[in-house]
């Protein structure tokens, strides 16, 4: 007696519910997702064979473009909240809670502190444009020198709010040497004694 073949179907399998999950969540990320600013300054650091790496977290650092003007930047969102208003406090300068958090997701800056309540009121386009104002008008970057270094109150403050904190140093190759002389002279007042240097890797001879 002959045997009886089945029909074979191949298995199908609904994505619908797939495609659906996939544009929730690119939905999700798009929404919930911050761009970081871009960086006010760019510098062209010296080449070195160092090797030691600089840390990814807990640290200040200290930028120097080729013109001598010097920016700050150290990482943790609530730290530089705080940061920012002891700052104020010791300045004499209000802060909104929006430019408070505007700070606190800002990368590098370089300004004095009386000018931070209305560059941090500006959208990232027109924040460019500020520090074009301010640097026509000679204010660009933050004090450090012997008559007003508001620099060191900075390096202060956001020492107290994370004692672990590590100091960098990146300076641009054209930098002058004693902009750079006066910025380890303020570290030291701070009793910061030891720092890197951020530099290109150069290879071995």
């Amino acid at each position: 007696m002959p045997k009886i073949k089945m029909p074979r179907s191949s298995p199908s399998l609904d994505m619908t519910p797939m495609v659906d999950l996939a544009f929730l969540l690119v939905t999700f990320f798009m929404l919930t997702t911050q761009f970081r600013a871009d960086e006010p300054v760019i510098v062209d650091t010296p080449s070195s064979i160092a090797l030691t790496k600089i840390p990814e977290a807990d640290l200040i650092t200290v930028i120097i473009d080729d013109k001598g003007k010097v920016f700050f930047n150290f990482d943790g969102k609530e730290r530089r909240a705080s940061v920012l208003q002891k700052m104020g406090t010791k300045y004499g300068v209000n802060f909104t809670p929006d430019q408070i958090y505007k700070f606190s997701i800002l990368t590098s800056f370089g300004m004095p502190i009386q000018e931070m309540p209305k560059f941090l009121s500006l959208t990232q386009t027109e924040q460019k444009n500020y520090y074009q104002e301010l640097e026509k008008a000679g204010r660009k970057g933050i004090p450090s020198d012997s008559l007003k270094n508001e620099l060191k109150d900075w390096v202060f403050n956001a020492r107290i709010s994370n004692p672990k904190y590590r100091v960098a140093i990146k300076g641009d190759g054209k930098a002058k040497y004693p902009v750079v002389k006066q910025v380890i002279s303020t570290l030291q007042d701070n009793k910061v004694n030891k720092f890197n240097f951020v530099t290109d890797m150069e290879a071995e001879p």
